[in-house]
C-alpha cells in the first residue's frame, strides 16, 4: 500500500456523470499537486469501454465482413448474454493481476483507476462488484459520481462526437439504450450515506460520493478542483484508518493472472 496516494480508485456513476471528465483533470495535474492534494499516483486507468467497443466492431466485422453470426450483441447492439457485463470486469481483473505481477513496486508509482457504469437493468452495481478480483478490493476505495438520470441523459448527447464514437470523452448512447440500460441505478440501495464502507463478499470497501448534478467537471476546473479535494481528503481519512486497523492485508500468491492454463490451448 502507498502511504500517501490510494492504490486502486474505483471511479463509478451514470454515463455522463462526469467520471472520465476527472480522471482527464487528475491526468493534467502537477504529479506533486496530484499526490499531496488527492492522494493520487500516476494514474494508470482501466476503463471496460474500450473492451465493449472493441466487441461492438468485432461483431460488426464478422457481420458485415465476413458473414459470420456475431459473437456479443444482438442487431440491437444489446448483450446476448447479461453476463457480458461481468465479463467486462473479469477482464479488468485480469489486467490488473498481471500489472502486480509484472511490477513488484507497481503501488509505489500508481494508482489504479477502474471506472465503468452499471445500471440496474443489466445487474446494478450490487451483481458488479463480487466479479472484482479480491486483490482489488482489498487496496480499493470507491467514488461515486452523482447525476441524476435527467443530467446524465442530457450530458450524453452533449458529448457525442459522431465522428469519434470510440472517444472516451466523446461516446455517446442512443436515448433509446439510455433509457432502457441506465435510467434505474442500485447505487442509494447500496451506500445510503455520503461516505461510508460497501461489503463485497468478506472485503469492506470504502467509499465516498462526488455529487455533480450542477455538473463541476465541465468548464468549471476551480470548482471541480474544490470539490474532489474535499471528497478525495474524506475518502483518504476512511481509506489510510481502515487499511492500518487491517494491519494493510499481504496480498495472496498472484496465482491467477491468467484464466487459462497451458493446457487449455489447443496444438
Amino acid at each position: 500500500m502507498n502511504h500517501d496516494a490510494f492504490d486502486v480508485l474505483i471511479l463509478i456513476g451514470r454515463p455522463g456523470s462526469g467520471k472520465s471528465e476527472i480522471i482527464d483533470f487528475l491526468k493534467h495535474t502537477r504529479p506533486d499537486i496530484r499526490r499531496d492534494r488527492y492522494h493520487i499516483g500516476e494514474l494508470d486507468i482501466l476503463d471496460d469501454f474500450p473492451l465493449l467497443w472493441t466487441w461492438f466492431e468485432e461483431d460488426h466485422i464478422l457481420e458485415r465482413r465476413l458473414g459470420l453470426p456475431r459473437l456479443y450483441t444482438d442487431a440491437g447492439g444489446y448483450f446476448k448474454y447479461p453476463a457480458y457485463w461481468h465479463l467486462l470486469l473479469e477482464r479488468l481483473s485480469l489486467d490488473y493481476q498481471r500489472r502486480l505481477r509484472d511490477d513488484a513496486s507497481y503501488h509505489s508509482h500508481a494508482t489504479a483507476f477502474i471506472e465503468f457504469s452499471r445500471g440496474s437493468e443489466h445487474g446494478g452495481y450490487h451483481k458488479a462488484f463480487p466479479h472484482l478480483a479480491d486483490e482489488i478490493l482489498q487496496k480499493a476505495a470507491i467514488v461515486y459520481v452523482n447525476v441524476s438520470f435527467r443530467e446524465s441523459s442530457r450530458k450524453n448527447l452533449r458529448r457525442f462526437n459522431p465522428k469519434r464514437p470510440d472517444s472516451i470523452l466523446e461516446h455517446g448512447l442512443s436515448d433509446e439504450k439510455m433509457e432502457r440500460l441506465y435510467r434505474e441505478d442500485d447505487w442509494s440501495s447500496l451506500a445510503p450515506g455520503e461516505a461510508g464502507f460497501i461489503p463485497v463478499r468478506a472485503i469492506h470497501v470504502p467509499y465516498a460520493v462526488f455529487e455533480n448534478e450542477d455538473d463541476v467537471t465541465t468548464g468549471k476546473p476551480e470548482l471541480l478542483a474544490q470539490r474532489l479535494a474535499l471528497v478525495l481528503a474524506n475518502l483518504w481519512d476512511l481509506y489510510s484508518a481502515h487499511k492500518l486497523k487491517e494491519g494493510n492485508n499481504p496480498n495472496p500468491e498472484l496465482t491467477a493472472f491468467s484464466a487459462l492454463d497451458y493446457e487449455d490451448f489447443p496444438d
